[in-house]
């Protein structure tokens, strides 16, 4: 993905005078959680906090405290301006529930502060591989570019790699299943590259290990049965590790095989998968402190 840090960098340093809207507590169903926060300045906004009339309404009174802000000292330690908010049909949302919105000026200790937090969260961000750089591998990769994860298309042909999207990494390596055994916990990969035999290792690669959020392979349930019949006779593979492959990835529900819809299916699965992962991830967490 494109980096949020340097979006927010750019906004911070560009826009001119700013106020942080953050979203400081909800009851029932509310469009974003608390902690959620978008930025305001004069003539244009970053992130948001749900879009809708609540939003509408929050930007609306930021821009009047810059406007005050102009013409009387304000604390920007203090927040400066609240609202409650229901998510009724008095503003034309219906979610039924209720989102408190405090508001105050941005100066460069909260910047500081905004921006040391989006560096922990991109480092946080799951790695998702993509293995090729055919239709499908750029499609997929144009597909979760703008995703909250950390994208890398790797490739043993170097012109494959011309023209990926911004914010996706990419590595040439004449071993790509090296960067399976290189890659962090969590990761999920997707398997595609233009040789079966290739396909085949690279997922044997993955299935060894057991800390992966997902492993595909695009192709049949005939190339899924020869991929099977070969793991387990010849890679020394187990029933076990290979019931935890997906192929063809995007499920078969849809019989469209247009490249830029087999990527669409497959970045939703894969978004799926690294979600349930780190929720798993966090419950052994917690289970491992009692």
């Amino acid at each position: 993905m494109t980096t949020n840090v340097q979006e927010l960098k750019d906004f911070l340093r560009d826009t001119g005078p700013v106020a942080l809207v953050e979203v400081a507590a909800t009851k029932g169903s509310t469009p974003r959680e608390t902690g959620a926060y978008m930025l305001v300045s004069r003539a244009a906004i970053h992130g948001t906090i749900g879009g809708g009339q609540l939003e509408y309404m929050a930007i609306d009174k930021a821009r009047q405290v810059l406007r005050s802000q102009a013409v009387e000292r304000i604390d920007v330690r203090e927040v400066c301006a609240t609202l409650d908010i229901p998510l009724g049909p008095e503003i034309g949302q219906c979610c039924g529930g209720r989102v408190e919105v405090a508001i105050r000026p941005v100066d460069a200790a909260v910047a500081a502060g905004l921006i040391a937090a989006a560096e922990r969260q991109e480092q946080r961000l799951p790695h998702l591989y993509i293995f090729g750089g055919g239709h499908v591998g750029k499609a997929l990769a144009a597909a979760v570019a703008l995703l909250p994860v950390h994208a890398v298309v790797v490739e043993t042909r170097a012109e494959e790699l011309e023209g990926m999207p911004t914010g996706v990494q990419t590595r040439l390596t004449p071993m790509p299943e090296a960067a399976v055994r290189e890659a962090p916990a969590g990761s999920a990969f997707a398997v595609l590259t233009h040789d079966h035999a290739l396909d085949f290792l690279i997922v044997a690669e993955a299935l060894k290990r057991s800390d992966t959020a997902y492993v595909g392979m695009i192709g049949s349930r005939t190339k899924k049965a020869t991929f099977r019949s070969w793991f387990l006779k010849t890679a020394g593979g187990t029933e076990a590790e290979f019931a935890r492959l997906v192929s063809p990835i995007g499920g078969e529900a849809v019989k469209d095989k247009r490249p830029p819809v087999i990527a669409a299916l497959a970045a939703a699965e894969m978004m799926t998968a690294l979600a349930l992962h780190e929720v798993r991830a966090a419950s052994e967490v917690v289970e491992a402190g009692r």
